[in-house]
């Protein structure tokens, strides 16, 4: 079977992970294969911050303030939403950063965005490495957006959590192509 094949069919979410992390020079090939997803126009709608060491402690501090936030609290106990900062020894947050054209609806941005993530995702399970793509009630909040330095308009596409996987979780059934696929017309 073509490698590429291989490797998404057998793609999976690995939530067990510890390090190593990924080092900078793989980090530049993975993070590389973002700037291949489908972008109309060329207009790159999308930054991506890495986060490790003393940074996942600030994240989890970020995520404690959005909980705290009177004006949009958030569930979950300090412990817990610090250890959510501390689940793998990398976190890679992908940011859809739209831009004004008039040929290129937001909507369009936001699926190159998507795209470029989990073409991430894919690269780091072939490098060997787990991920696992998270979002939630975290990734829209205001106060993470403006921690984080999210501009006017951006929106987080997705929290990679990044590291080796710890233990591998059994495989998830794929369904038959037949149950979501149909000729038109």
């Amino acid at each position: 079977m073509n490698p590429v094949l291989e490797a998404i069919l057998n793609r999976s979410s690995e939530p067990r992970l510890s390090s190593p992390a990924p080092d900078s020079s793989q980090l530049e090939d993975i993070l590389a294969c973002a700037a291949r997803a489908p972008d109309h126009a060329l207009l790159r709608p999308w930054r991506y911050l890495v986060i490790e060491g003393a940074g996942l402690e600030a994240l989890g501090e970020l995520f404690v303030e959005a909980a705290d936030d009177p004006d949009d609290p958030l569930e979950g106990s300090r412990e817990k939403l610090l250890k959510t900062a501390s689940r793998a020894p990398m976190i890679i947050v992908g940011i859809c950063s739209p831009k004004q054209h008039s040929k290129v609806p937001f909507v369009e941005q936001v699926m190159s965005s998507a795209v470029g993530l989990g073409y991430v995702l894919l690269a780091l399970e072939s490098a060997g490495f787990g991920a696992v793509w998270r979002t939630g009630a975290l990734a829209y909040h205001p106060v993470v957006h403006r921690g984080l330095g999210l501009g006017e308009g951006e929106q987080i596409s997705g929290f990679l959590y990044v590291g080796s996987v710890v233990s591998e979780k059994s495989a998830v059934p794929r369904p038959d192509t037949s149950t979501f696929v149909s000729r038109w017309p």
